[in-house]
């Protein structure tokens, strides 16, 4: 199913599953958007008629009624049913967007992509970092990786524990790297333990690329602080990407001219050597809220039938990274 601009005019109907703490995030930036939100289901019918009350949008009890009454549906279910929801949605014909991981296994995925092929619907996985001003303010510019360093840090929560830290932040920055670095992977190491929960909650991948490249990624949920932070170094230059503060900073080096004066920049070295460094402070113009910036952008693939910026495909490469690291660590 298609939605073409004339109903686009008069509001493309979109069903919310799951109202936790991320779906109603989700529920409040709908508001903002071009979508009409005809609904939300959630199996917790105390946490429901809550949230229905201080929202005023309505609790449909019957999830096949939710799906009926929509153009699209929104996942925001904890991972474990995300694949259910999302295939019953797709064979109905609906528009999805799945928030990540797109499933819980590759198999999963897959199965996913061929109905979404063969119903003609648009889906798009919720790796919301894409749409970080930071990252934004950096993607066009000339990116060619020599290394990369990850640190996914956060403190301790009792939220997204159905899976690993693997699955819940480091597939965050695997998104992000496989993005950037356009060249296969060919070794990938990786160590975790499970500190507090009964999943991983500690992990440390190492992935080498075909091109040279070399990416180390470190997640926790049990740090005493947060952090979200992307180094990246290449010939050329020196790009830090703060995800958190919606920072980017881009470092370079040329050679100092002596004949002139008071150059653009920090002057290091001697008299037989000496560089000038340039700080170059990135700032986006785009949407400050990511997952308003997100769905925004999913009303807009549905309305003129185009592929979003993190299509399913691509979120079941990151989940099939994301496995594959996993499979490494509990082979340890």
């Amino acid at each position: 199913m298609v939605l073409k601009n004339n109903v686009l005019n008069k509001g493309i109907k979109i069903g919310v599953f799951g109202v936790g703490y991320l779906g109603r995030i989700h529920l409040e930036c709908l508001r903002e958007t071009k979508f009409d939100i005809c609904g939300f289901y959630d199996p917790d019918t105390e946490l429901s008629a809550k949230v229905q009350k201080e929202t005023g949008i309505p609790f449909i009890a019957n999830p096949e009624s939710l799906m009926n009454m929509s153009d699209a549906i929104d996942i925001v279910a904890p991972t474990p049913l995300h694949f259910e929801i999302a295939l019953s949605a797709i064979e109905k014909g609906k528009h999805v967007f799945i928030e990540k991981p797109i499933c819980q296994t590759p198999e999963e995925a897959r199965i996913l992509i061929c109905k979404a092929k063969e119903m003609k619907v648009i889906g798009q996985v919720g790796h919301v970092e894409r749409y970080n001003p930071a990252f934004v303010s950096v993607v066009n510019k000339k990116i060619t990786p020599g290394f990369i360093e990850a640190h996914r840090l956060s403190s301790f929560s009792s939220r997204n524990h159905d899976v690993s830290v693997v699955l819940d932040l480091m597939i965050h920055d695997l998104d992000l790297i496989l993005f950037l670095v356009n060249s296969e992977i060919v070794d990938i190491k990786a160590n975790g333990i499970k500190v507090i929960h009964d999943t991983i909650d500690i992990s440390n991948a190492r992935l080498t690329f075909r091109n040279g490249c070399v990416a180390n990624i470190t997640a926790s949920r049990i740090s005493m602080k947060d952090m979200r932070k992307v180094r990246i170094f290449q010939k050329d230059a020196y790009i830090s990407v703060d995800f958190l503060m919606k920072k980017t900073q881009i470092i370079t080096m040329s050679d100092h001219d002596p004949n002139i004066s008071n150059q653009d920049g920090w002057v290091i070295g001697d008299s037989t050597f000496k560089k000038v460094i340039h700080v170059e402070e990135l700032a986006s113009q785009t949407e400050d809220n990511a997952i308003l910036a997100e769905l925004n952008e999913f009303c807009e693939s549905i309305s003129f039938d185009r592929q979003p910026g993190v299509t399913l495909e691509m979120g079941a490469k990151a989940l099939e990274l994301a496995h594959e690291i996993e499979n490494i660590i509990n082979e340890v």
